[in-house]
Protein backbone atom coordinates (compact mmCIF):
# COMPACT_ATOMS: atom_id res chain seq x y z
CA UNK A 1 0.00 0.00 0.00
CA UNK A 2 1.24 2.98 -1.29
CA UNK A 3 0.90 7.08 -0.34
CA UNK A 4 0.37 9.89 -2.60
CA UNK A 5 1.89 12.05 0.09
CA UNK A 6 2.24 11.33 3.83
CA UNK A 7 1.92 13.20 7.01
CA UNK A 8 4.21 12.49 9.52
CA UNK A 9 3.97 12.78 13.29
CA UNK A 10 7.04 14.12 15.42
CA UNK A 11 6.88 12.82 19.27
CA UNK A 12 7.39 9.05 19.17
CA UNK A 13 7.31 8.78 15.52
CA UNK A 14 10.58 10.81 14.92
CA UNK A 15 11.87 11.10 17.98
CA UNK A 16 11.37 10.83 21.87
CA UNK A 17 12.87 12.39 24.66
CA UNK A 18 16.23 10.21 24.49
CA UNK A 19 16.58 10.89 20.88
CA UNK A 20 15.74 10.45 17.37
CA UNK A 21 14.26 7.11 16.50
CA UNK A 22 17.00 4.48 15.05
CA UNK A 23 16.78 5.07 11.34
CA UNK A 24 14.93 8.36 11.75
CA UNK A 25 16.95 10.66 9.66
CA UNK A 26 18.10 8.40 7.19
CA UNK A 27 14.03 7.82 6.42
CA UNK A 28 13.47 11.01 6.28
CA UNK A 29 16.25 11.90 4.16
CA UNK A 30 15.45 8.92 1.45
CA UNK A 31 11.91 10.77 1.37
CA UNK A 32 13.12 13.57 0.01
CA UNK A 33 15.46 11.78 -2.69
CA UNK A 34 12.74 9.88 -4.05
CA UNK A 35 9.37 10.10 -1.99
CA UNK A 36 6.41 11.41 -2.13
CA UNK A 37 5.83 15.23 -0.83
CA UNK A 38 5.26 15.11 3.05
CA UNK A 39 4.86 17.46 5.81
CA UNK A 40 5.63 16.86 9.87
CA UNK A 41 3.01 17.32 11.60
CA UNK A 42 1.98 17.11 15.51
CA UNK A 43 0.19 18.08 18.30
CA UNK A 44 2.62 19.30 20.37
CA UNK A 45 1.64 22.53 22.26
CA UNK A 46 4.62 22.83 24.24
CA UNK A 47 6.83 24.42 21.40
CA UNK A 48 6.48 27.22 18.50
CA UNK A 49 7.17 26.21 15.26
CA UNK A 50 10.80 27.61 15.66
CA UNK A 51 11.13 25.20 18.85
CA UNK A 52 9.87 22.34 16.62
CA UNK A 53 12.04 23.31 13.95
CA UNK A 54 15.08 23.67 16.49
CA UNK A 55 14.27 20.30 18.01
CA UNK A 56 14.21 18.58 14.90
CA UNK A 57 17.72 19.79 13.54
CA UNK A 58 19.13 19.46 17.07
CA UNK A 59 17.89 15.31 16.24
CA UNK A 60 20.03 15.83 12.90
CA UNK A 61 16.92 16.19 10.43
CA UNK A 62 17.03 18.73 7.34
CA UNK A 63 13.99 20.63 8.08
CA UNK A 64 12.15 23.67 6.71
CA UNK A 65 9.98 25.82 8.82
CA UNK A 66 7.15 25.85 6.51
CA UNK A 67 7.25 21.62 6.69
CA UNK A 68 6.27 22.04 10.15
CA UNK A 69 2.48 21.84 10.94
CA UNK A 70 1.35 21.72 14.37
CA UNK A 71 -2.39 22.18 16.08
CA UNK A 72 -1.26 25.95 17.69
CA UNK A 73 -1.02 26.97 13.71
CA UNK A 74 -4.21 25.36 13.12
CA UNK A 75 -5.62 27.16 15.77
CA UNK A 76 -4.27 30.18 14.85
CA UNK A 77 -6.66 29.66 11.71
CA UNK A 78 -9.73 28.64 13.55
CA UNK A 79 -9.15 32.06 15.66
CA UNK A 80 -8.64 34.10 12.18
CA UNK A 81 -11.51 32.72 10.63
CA UNK A 82 -13.71 34.14 13.44
CA UNK A 83 -12.27 37.24 13.69
CA UNK A 84 -11.54 36.80 17.20
CA UNK A 85 -8.58 38.91 19.12
CA UNK A 86 -8.63 38.48 22.56
CA UNK A 87 -7.76 35.01 24.32
CA UNK A 88 -7.01 33.49 27.55
CA UNK A 89 -3.86 30.84 26.87
CA UNK A 90 -3.56 27.88 28.97
CA UNK A 91 -0.28 26.67 26.61
CA UNK A 92 3.66 26.23 27.44
CA UNK A 93 5.05 29.85 27.48
CA UNK A 94 7.27 28.20 24.82
CA UNK A 95 4.82 28.12 22.21
CA UNK A 96 3.00 31.68 22.97
CA UNK A 97 5.14 33.36 20.49
CA UNK A 98 2.99 31.41 17.84
CA UNK A 99 0.24 33.09 19.31
CA UNK A 100 1.45 36.94 18.92
CA UNK A 101 -1.29 38.30 16.86
CA UNK A 102 -3.33 38.40 19.26
CA UNK A 103 -4.40 39.82 22.65
CA UNK A 104 -3.43 37.52 25.48
CA UNK A 105 -5.15 37.95 28.96
CA UNK A 106 -4.55 35.72 31.79
CA UNK A 107 -3.50 32.35 31.82
CA UNK A 108 0.16 31.40 30.94
CA UNK A 109 0.16 34.16 29.58
CA UNK A 110 2.49 37.84 31.32
CA UNK A 111 -0.73 39.68 31.14
CA UNK A 112 -2.15 39.85 34.45
CA UNK A 113 -6.21 38.59 34.64
CA UNK A 114 -8.63 40.90 33.31
CA UNK A 115 -11.71 42.18 34.65
CA UNK A 116 -12.64 41.90 30.74
CA UNK A 117 -13.30 38.21 29.59
CA UNK A 118 -11.34 36.69 26.76
CA UNK A 119 -13.62 35.69 23.52
CA UNK A 120 -11.84 32.41 23.57
CA UNK A 121 -10.09 30.37 26.14
CA UNK A 122 -6.83 28.40 24.78
CA UNK A 123 -6.29 24.84 26.19
CA UNK A 124 -2.80 23.11 25.28
CA UNK A 125 -0.68 20.63 26.89
CA UNK A 126 1.16 21.89 30.21
CA UNK A 127 1.95 19.09 31.94
CA UNK A 128 3.27 19.35 35.71
CA UNK A 129 2.32 23.66 34.68
CA UNK A 130 -1.20 22.39 35.48
CA UNK A 131 -1.99 23.81 39.01
CA UNK A 132 -5.56 24.17 40.28
CA UNK A 133 -5.79 27.90 40.18
CA UNK A 134 -5.09 27.78 36.62
CA UNK A 135 -7.65 24.95 35.78
CA UNK A 136 -10.29 27.58 38.41
CA UNK A 137 -8.96 30.32 36.45
CA UNK A 138 -10.12 28.93 32.85
CA UNK A 139 -13.21 27.61 34.33
CA UNK A 140 -14.48 30.96 35.50
CA UNK A 141 -13.61 32.54 31.82
CA UNK A 142 -15.92 29.76 30.46
CA UNK A 143 -18.59 30.37 32.45
CA UNK A 144 -18.10 33.94 31.70
CA UNK A 145 -19.09 33.30 28.35
CA UNK A 146 -15.73 32.36 26.68
CA UNK A 147 -15.76 29.46 24.17
CA UNK A 148 -13.45 26.16 24.76
CA UNK A 149 -10.57 25.77 22.40
CA UNK A 150 -8.29 23.19 22.55
CA UNK A 151 -5.28 22.17 20.14
CA UNK A 152 -5.40 18.95 21.04
CA UNK A 153 -7.10 16.32 23.16
CA UNK A 154 -4.81 13.27 23.21
CA UNK A 155 -4.97 10.74 25.61
CA UNK A 156 -1.26 10.48 27.15
CA UNK A 157 2.23 10.19 25.39
CA UNK A 158 5.71 9.37 26.01
CA UNK A 159 7.40 11.86 28.81
CA UNK A 160 10.72 11.11 30.13
CA UNK A 161 9.62 8.98 33.29
CA UNK A 162 6.86 7.00 31.10
CA UNK A 163 3.42 7.31 29.68
CA UNK A 164 1.94 10.97 31.03
CA UNK A 165 -1.47 12.21 30.80
CA UNK A 166 -1.82 14.43 27.69
CA UNK A 167 -4.18 17.77 27.00
CA UNK A 168 -7.68 15.55 26.83
CA UNK A 169 -7.61 14.83 30.77
CA UNK A 170 -7.90 18.84 31.38
CA UNK A 171 -10.18 19.21 28.42
CA UNK A 172 -12.61 16.91 29.47
CA UNK A 173 -12.60 18.54 33.11
CA UNK A 174 -13.59 22.13 31.95
CA UNK A 175 -16.26 20.19 29.53
CA UNK A 176 -17.82 18.53 32.01
CA UNK A 177 -17.63 21.58 34.48
CA UNK A 178 -19.07 23.65 32.27
CA UNK A 179 -21.06 21.28 29.79
CA UNK A 180 -19.77 23.11 27.09
CA UNK A 181 -18.22 21.23 24.29
CA UNK A 182 -14.76 21.83 23.44
CA UNK A 183 -13.81 22.70 19.39
CA UNK A 184 -10.37 20.86 18.69
CA UNK A 185 -8.37 22.71 16.43
CA UNK A 186 -5.02 19.68 15.90
CA UNK A 187 -6.18 15.90 15.85
CA UNK A 188 -8.05 14.48 15.21
CA UNK A 189 -10.39 17.47 14.00
CA UNK A 190 -10.66 16.31 10.04
CA UNK A 191 -9.82 19.92 9.44
CA UNK A 192 -6.17 19.39 10.66
CA UNK A 193 -5.37 17.30 8.10
CA UNK A 194 -7.43 18.57 5.70
CA UNK A 195 -5.01 21.94 6.71
CA UNK A 196 -1.70 19.94 6.17
CA UNK A 197 -2.56 18.94 3.20
CA UNK A 198 -3.58 22.24 1.39
CA UNK A 199 -0.25 23.67 2.45
CA UNK A 200 1.21 20.46 0.01
CA UNK A 201 -1.31 22.00 -2.64
CA UNK A 202 -3.62 19.06 -2.29
CA UNK A 203 -6.91 19.45 -2.22
CA UNK A 204 -8.25 16.21 -1.34
CA UNK A 205 -7.27 13.31 1.44
CA UNK A 206 -7.72 10.50 -1.15
CA UNK A 207 -4.23 8.70 -1.57
CA UNK A 208 -2.69 10.57 1.37
CA UNK A 209 -1.36 8.51 4.33
CA UNK A 210 -1.31 9.65 8.29
CA UNK A 211 1.93 8.24 9.88
CA UNK A 212 2.37 8.07 13.39
CA UNK A 213 2.06 6.45 17.18
CA UNK A 214 -1.24 7.76 18.35
CA UNK A 215 -4.27 5.04 17.58
CA UNK A 216 -6.64 7.61 17.50
CA UNK A 217 -4.96 10.95 16.52
CA UNK A 218 -2.93 9.17 13.70
CA UNK A 219 -4.33 6.44 12.85
CA UNK A 220 -8.52 6.56 13.15
CA UNK A 221 -8.88 10.20 13.17
CA UNK A 222 -6.92 10.27 9.87
CA UNK A 223 -9.56 7.41 8.60
CA UNK A 224 -12.42 9.67 9.11
CA UNK A 225 -11.22 12.24 7.29
CA UNK A 226 -10.53 10.01 3.91
CA UNK A 227 -6.98 9.42 4.27
CA UNK A 228 -4.80 6.20 5.51
CA UNK A 229 -3.50 5.75 9.22
CA UNK A 230 -0.20 4.26 9.42
CA UNK A 231 1.13 3.11 12.85
CA UNK A 232 4.47 3.02 13.97
CA UNK A 233 5.35 0.53 16.49
CA UNK A 234 7.48 3.49 18.67
CA UNK A 235 7.03 6.15 20.88
CA UNK A 236 3.74 4.89 23.35
CA UNK A 237 2.45 2.46 21.12
CA UNK A 238 1.11 -0.72 23.12
CA UNK A 239 0.52 -4.04 21.68
CA UNK A 240 -2.10 -4.81 23.94
CA UNK A 241 -3.84 -1.62 23.56
CA UNK A 242 -3.92 -1.77 20.17
CA UNK A 243 -5.89 -4.95 20.32
CA UNK A 244 -8.19 -3.78 22.36
CA UNK A 245 -8.70 -0.76 20.56
CA UNK A 246 -11.16 -1.64 17.72
CA UNK A 247 -8.90 0.40 15.68
CA UNK A 248 -7.57 -0.83 12.50
CA UNK A 249 -4.47 0.71 10.87
CA UNK A 250 -4.10 0.58 7.05
CA UNK A 251 -0.31 -0.63 7.94
CA UNK A 252 1.40 -0.97 10.72
CA UNK A 253 5.76 -0.07 10.49
CA UNK A 254 7.82 -1.57 13.19
CA UNK A 255 9.28 2.04 12.88
CA UNK A 256 9.61 4.93 10.29
CA UNK A 257 12.43 3.66 9.31
CA UNK A 258 10.49 1.46 7.23
CA UNK A 259 8.51 4.39 5.40
CA UNK A 260 10.48 4.11 2.16
CA UNK A 261 9.21 0.09 2.20
CA UNK A 262 5.76 0.84 2.56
Amino acid sequence: MSASALLIDLDGTLYTDAGAIPGAVDAIARLRRRGPPFRFVTNTTRRSRRGLVERLRDYGFEVHPEEVYSSVLAGVGVLRERGIRRVAPFVAPEALEDLSEFELVGGTSASPVSSDPPAVVLIGDLGEQWTPALLNQAFRYLLDGALLVAFQRDRYWLGKTGLELDAGAYVAALEYATHQQAEISGKPSPGFYLGALSELGIGTPAGAAMVGDDLWGDVAGAQSAGLQGWLVRTGKFRQHVLEKSGVKPDRLLDSIADIAAA
